[in-house]
């Protein structure tokens, strides 16, 4: 394991956002020291239907002990955040974010975003389109810096690389004998969030990718575990069959994007719901080193 400097941090709760009488709050992570530090925008996963900024915590701390400052957000979910509504919170996030560099001991060109399951498809989704006009819509106040939303680098966790994918992956196993309590859970949050299967094929970084669109691919790290049927699974409508990981990581290199990918023998979700595995600390471990470099 890499030996670094660890730093003491800060924590404090602001709130960044506001859709009418409603704020949404961001919790910082900020280093001790004179910096500069790189700056991570935490996007949390809960199939972009539940959980909030405090999901995630073992990521956030790990990476301010190792010098990098954290903006774990909250956002609009569910309806209340249907397509794009929640993409245009994080869009949103990562220009607060610049336009507040010096707050966080940080620079506006030391912005990179990193997400959990459905918050790693809106962080990759962002980071190929920042300046997509649905995106940014949200400006930010009167007298703000000029920044946009391009990042440095994106790690993801586990992510919904393809929502349809996994919309029609889900619906299959729900058809089946002993059919997993989660499957019929998972279709009810795409429905929530999505206003369909068009919707989660435009919005969709995989097959963005495969229509060859325009798109940015800053540096990327790809966290998964072994087996993993939620985001990881075999896409059974594509020829040829192959994991979503590797489906991915070959776009993406066909792209000209650099992506790592990092697989570990642990259960799903283990950085966020078991962070003591030996694997969470690895993996942690991998994703500091990622990020700092």
């Amino acid at each position: 394991m890499t030996t670094r400097q660890t730093y003491d941090f800060d924590v404090e709760d602001v709130d960044y956002l506001h859709h009418g009488d409603t704020a949404f709050m961001a919790r910082l992570f900020i280093p001790r020291g004179p910096g500069p530090f790189p700056a991570e925008v935490e996007v949390h996963g809960g199939a972009w239907g539940q959980f909030d900024r405090l999901r995630g915590k073992s990521v956030h701390e790990a990476l301010a002990r190792a010098g990098v400052a954290v903006v774990a957000i909250d956002f609009r979910q569910a309806e209340e955040g249907r397509y794009p509504g929640s993409v245009a919170d994080v869009n949103y996030a990562i220009r607060w974010t610049k336009a507040h560099a010096t707050r966080l001991r940080s620079r506006a060109d030391m912005v990179g975003i990193s997400g959990n399951s459905s918050g790693a498809h809106l962080a990759m989704l962002n980071a190929m389109r920042p300046d997509d006009p649905r995106y940014t819509a949200i400006p930010l106040p009167a007298g703000a810096p000029a920044v946009d939303a391009s990042v440095r680098g994106v790690v993801m966790l586990g992510p919904v690389i393809n929502p349809l994918g996994r919309y029609r992956h889900v619906k299959h196993l729900a058809t089946q004998a002993n059919a997993p309590e989660w499957a019929h859970r998972l279709i009810g949050f795409h429905d929530r969030y999505w206003p369909g299967e068009a919707e989660m094929a435009e919005g969709n970084p995989m097959l963005m990718l495969e229509r060859g669109e325009a798109v940015r691919t800053p540096p990327t790290m790809w966290i998964q575990a072994a087996t993993d049927p939620v985001h990881n699974y075999v896409d059974r409508e594509h020829v040829p069959a192959q994991p979503e990981c590797e489906r991915f990581a070959q776009n993406y290199r066909r792209a000209q994007g650099h992506i790592d990918v990092e697989i570990f023998e642990a259960p799903p979700m283990f950085t966020t719901v078991h962070p003591t595995l030996p694997a969470s600390v690895e993996g942690l471990e991998r994703l500091v080193g990622f990020v700092r470099r």
